[in-house]
Order: structure tokens, then C-alpha cells, then sequence
């Protein structure tokens, strides 16, 4: 079992919302990326650009790919999680895929970790640098920490529920990050990911983007969150909502200054299964995208 290591920072402290304050320790959260920094050197790294075809496997489609460092890296920070957060629910996406966790569980759960343990396989199996590890405890079905972590790079994202998004480093201090200052609709940049979407949607979404700066897809959301929380971009919408890609990313948004809202306007929550996320740097400006994108999204 991987043995969790303080990194060298702080994590950046509370302050008082009026939202419910997160019930981590700075010891556990300190764990948690350790765990996940020993994850990525001992599991994914290693067989970064060195595995063969027959250790990558597709799931729900030929471009659904899981692979054997993703296997390995869920089954080292399950294992580590007992430890750090003892009595947690441990939902990790290759478990939900091959049926042995539910997300249901996620509903009832006093505590959960969600782990994405290699976000962006499909960059990851291809050799592509764009890849990260997600984390998110839930506690009552709200996010309380988020974790987006680059191994490639040593670096993260973070947010504690109340506590503003967090960039930290071992090898600096950490500092607060925001999202972008608003702008004007015809100079957002923003992400969704096409092949997500139906035909039909696509060719309404290709209109919507003639009146925006422009728009992509990163085939990644660890990197698109972290993109918008330090203010690389202006919106990200996706067409699922699984929340070990989402749960993390969206409490950051938030805690980065950012309007989290699922496109029909309800209140997003990781426990939720469908429907469309829609993130912005404020509520006009999410106004402004929330209308012709339900249009494109919905047909209506």
C-alpha cells in the first residue's frame, strides 16, 4: 500500500460562507495529494508512451479506452483512501464501469471519495501530454474538496468547500487562483466536447460558436477545469455528468469565483445524472451563454 507524505505547502485556510465548512482535516487533505502524487510517479508515469495493445482496453465505445495504469492507479488510491478517510464510500470510475461500486451509493453516502484515477485515457493511451488525476470527497451529496492533479507537470488545483481555488506546487507557495473577468459574448473562448453530443446538436452548437471567439475540446475536463479556474477560459459546458469528472472541477469553479449551473438553470450537485453543466465567470455572463446553448443543446 502506497504511504500517503505530507507535500511541501500549506493548503490555503477557510473563511466563513454560508455554505456548510469542509470537514477534512488539513492532515487529510495534505494526504490526499500525497497519495495521489505517489500514485501518479509509481502507477502512471511509468507507463506513460510504454504500454502495448494489450494493455488498453475500450469500454462503452472504441474511444472509451481504459488501460492498465488506470486500473492500477484506482486500486492504489482505494486502497490508501481506508487509511485517510476511514469509513468513506470509495466510487472510482473503473468500478462504476465494471459494476462492482453504484453511483447510487454517492445519494446516501455520509462520506465519499470520488477518484478519477487517469482523466483523459484517451490522450494518456495515445501519448498525448494531457491527462490528470481527479479527486472529490462528498459529504451528504455536496462536494466539500476537489483535486485536479497534473502528474506530468507535479502541480494541482484545489478547492475546500468556503476556501477559495488553490494552485499548489512542491516546489512553491501556494496561491489563490480566479476565474477570468466577465467580457463580451463575441470574445469568450470556451469547452465542450463535441462527439459527446448528438449530430443534430453538434450542427446547432457550430452555430452558436460563429458567435464566439471560439471554442474546443481538450478530450480532458481535469484540464478544462483547471483551465477556467486560473482564468484561461470562459465556459465550459459538458454533455454528461459523471462526477469524477465534474464534481471536483465544479467546486472550484465555484470557490475560483465562477457560476455553476446546470444548463436548465437548477442548482448542480454530484449526485446528479444527467443533464448539462454549464460554467461562467459570473451569472450574466452565464445568462448571456445559457440561452442560445440551450437552444443548441435542446432545439428549443
Amino acid at each position: 500500500m502506497l504511504m500517503a507524505r505530507a507535500p511541501e505547502f500549506a493548503p490555503h485556510s477557510n473563511f466563513k460562507t454560508g455554505r456548510p465548512q469542509v470537514t477534512l482535516t488539513t492532515t487529510q487533505i495534505e494526504q490526499l495529494i500525497a497519495a495521489t502524487r505517489d500514485t501518479a510517479k509509481t502507477e502512471i508515469l511509468p507507463w506513460y508512451r510504454r504500454l502495448d495493445d494489450s494493455e488498453i482496453d475500450t469500454k462503452a465505445h472504441a474511444q472509451d479506452l481504459v488501460t492498465k495504469a488506470d486500473r492500477a492507479s484506482e486500486r492504489a488510491l482505494t486502497a490508501v483512501a481506508a487509511d485517510i478517510l476511514p469509513g468513506a464510500v470509495v466510487v472510482g470510475e473503473e468500478a462504476v464501469s465494471d459494476g462492482s461500486v453504484s453511483l447510487d451509493v454517492l445519494k446516501g453516502a455520509e462520506q465519499a471519495l470520488i477518484i478519477d484515477p487517469i482523466d483523459g485515457t484517451w490522450n494518456y493511451a495515445n501519448g498525448i501530454n494531457t491527462f490528470g488525476v481527479i479527486l472529490a470527497v462528498v459529504e451528504k451529496g455536496e462536494t466539500v474538496f476537489g483535486l485536479l492533479y497534473d502528474p506530468l507537470g507535479d502541480d494541482w488545483v484545489m478547492a475546500e468547500s468556503g476556501g477559495g481555488a488553490v494552485f499548489g506546487s512542491p516546489t512553491e507557495p501556494a496561491r489563490t487562483i480566479k476565474a477570468r473577468e466577465a467580457r463580451q459574448i463575441n470574445e469568450m473562448t470556451g469547452y465542450w466536447p463535441p462527439a459527446i453530443f448528438t449530430a443534430e446538436q453538434r450542427s446547432r452548437m457550430y452555430d452558436f460558436a460563429k458567435v464566439i471567439d471560439r471554442h474546443s475540446s481538450l478530450r480532458c475536463a481535469c484540464h478544462e477545469h483547471r483551465l477556467f479556474a486560473q482564468g484561461g477560459a470562459d465556459f465550459l459546458l459538458t454533455a454528461n455528468l459523471n462526477p469524477w469528472d465534474h464534481a471536483a472541477g465544479a467546486l472550484i469553479a465555484r470557490e475560483a469565483g465562477g457560476y455553476v449551473r446546470m444548463l436548465d438553470g437548477e442548482a448542480y450537485a454530484p449526485t446528479l445524472t444527467d443533464g448539462n453543466l454549464l460554467i461562467a465567470p459570473d451569472a450574466d455572463s452565464w445568462r448571456a451563454l445559457a440561452d442560445p446553448l440551450r437552444m443548441a443543446v435542446f432545439g428549443e
